[in-house]
C-alpha cells in the first residue's frame, strides 16, 4: 500500500465487519469506507451506487457518504448505519473531492478541461 499511496485517495470496503480495515488503511489514504456490522446486497448495492454517483458530480467524499446513507434510509432499508467513513487525521472532511466538475462557459455548456 505504502508504494501507492500517492495516487490512491480512498479505500471503499464494500464488506461486512471492515470498519478495522477503513480505520487502519486512512493512515496511507485520505478516506476509507467500511461497515460496523454485517450488511445486506441491496443495502450495499443501494449504498455504493449513490456514493460512487455522488462522487462522480463533484461532491466531496463526505456529502457523497451523506446522500448515499440518506438514499438507503429512504429506500427504507435498516441498515443505514451501518458504513462508517473514516478520515486520515488534519484532513477537512468536506475538501477531499476526487472528481472536479467540469466548468461551464459563460454560455451554460460545459466545457472540456
Amino acid at each position: 500500500m505504502m508504494a501507492t499511496s500517492g495516487s490512491i485517495r480512498l479505500v471503499y470496503f464494500n464488506t461486512c465487519y471492515s470498519q478495522h480495515q477503513a480505520a487502519a488503511i486512512v493512515s496511507h489514504v485520505e478516506a476509507a469506507v467500511g461497515m460496523i456490522d454485517t450488511i445486506g446486497d441491496e443495502a450495499a448495492r443501494v449504498f455504493a451506487a449513490q456514493f460512487y454517483s455522488a462522487i462522480g458530480f463533484g461532491k466531496s467524499v463526505s456529502q457523497a457518504f451523506q446522500q448515499a446513507k440518506a438514499l438507503v434510509m429512504a429506500e427504507g432499508i435498516s441498515e443505514a448505519n451501518t458504513p462508517q467513513l473514516f478520515f486520515r487525521e488534519a484532513l477537512k472532511e468536506d475538501e477531499i473531492i476526487l472528481v472536479m466538475p467540469k466548468v461551464e462557459s459563460g454560455n451554460g455548456v460545459p466545457s472540456r478541461q
